[in-house]
């Protein structure tokens, strides 16, 4: 992720440890944090419940209730107000800070948003969509990177109107953190959820024949549901389209095989359900960053 030229030309480097340049409106705020030299158990609170985001480096996160963990460039962290936060810094250095954005978003703020999915967004499952109440460690996907990458870009610019425009992409943030929450439930719990909810058996089902070719029409009839609701309905609760999380699906069981040298490349790709190596290079390296190749080499 980059920072704008307005953040270095504005922020002032006071601390070697998480040094912070602050950003207040109305209903929330940005901090972005850098940390120049190595550090243990550095603590960090928030009053307010926190959206934390990698840039660069690594960060080792000690949490209440859950075990110790890295925290790497691509992440995010979820945290209720009051979380007292204990943070090991073991790779920065000065020509190499470690970096990370933490956004504070007011609770009243988070309630609005979620009345409004509730009124607009009925989940399939009669349940309501509800504010996360944990610690929520997770990947950003392409749509969350990109709505960070334009939130740092509009708290660093001096705009008059961007109160209005960073609420709007708060809106829009919040809406696609708990459509990842939900997905990543489905896919965590899967098993459990499958009797009783009808996307937890189709992602079950996606999983059982994920080597085989999967259809909207073949889905939308496991869900007992038409072609058009079901795809509706699996990209609101979900956050992505059934394609997407099929190969999204796919490119994970590639990331195992990949792994054990058994495999070469063809037998990996026709065991994801991927007819040809291009189309498998091509999404591997759009939901991972890198080729397969490079990947498996990682493991030599």
């Amino acid at each position: 992720m980059q920072l704008s030229d307005s953040f270095y030309k504005s922020r002032k480097l006071v601390d070697l440890v998480e040094n912070q340049t602050s950003y207040i409106l109305e209903d929330s705020a940005m901090h972005i944090f850098e940390t120049h030299s190595r550090a243990e158990m550095v603590q960090l609170q928030f009053t307010t419940p926190v959206l934390a985001s990698m840039f660069r480096g690594k960060k080792v996160m000690h949490l209440r209730d859950k075990p110790s963990f890295e925290f790497l460039p691509g992440e995010s962290l979820i945290l209720p107000a009051n979380e007292l936060m204990s943070i090991d810094f073991p790779e920065a250095q000065e020509d190499n800070p470690t970096r990370c954005l933490a956004m504070e978003i007011g609770e009243e703020r988070l309630r609005s948003v979620i009345r409004l999915m509730n009124e607009c967004m009925t989940r399939p499952d009669g349940n309501e969509w509800n504010i996360l109440d944990y610690n929520f460690h997770f990947t950003n996907d392409q749509s969350i990177y990109q709505i960070l990458q334009r939130l740092v870009y509009l708290y660093t610019e001096n705009h008059p109107a961007k109160d209005s425009f960073v609420s709007n992409m708060i809106q829009e943030l919040i809406i696609r953190i708990l459509q990842v929450d939900t997905r990543k439930t489905f896919q965590t719990k899967t098993k459990e959820l499958a009797s009783d909810y009808r996307l937890a058996y189709v992602v079950q089902y996606i999983r059982d024949n994920i080597c085989n070719p999967l259809t909207i029409k073949e889905l939308s009839k496991e869900a007992c549901m038409s072609e058009s609701h079901f795809y509706k309905v699996f990209k609101q609760e979900m956050g992505i389209s059934p394609t997407d999380f099929i190969n999204e699906e796919r490119i994970q069981k590639a990331t195992q095989l990949l792994a054990n040298p058994m495999y070469n490349l063809k037998e990996v790709f026709l065991a994801c359900g991927f007819t040809n190596r291009s189309y498998f290079n091509r999404m591997f390296k759009r939901i991972k960053g890198i080729n397969p190749s490079k990947y498996r080499n990682r493991f030599a």
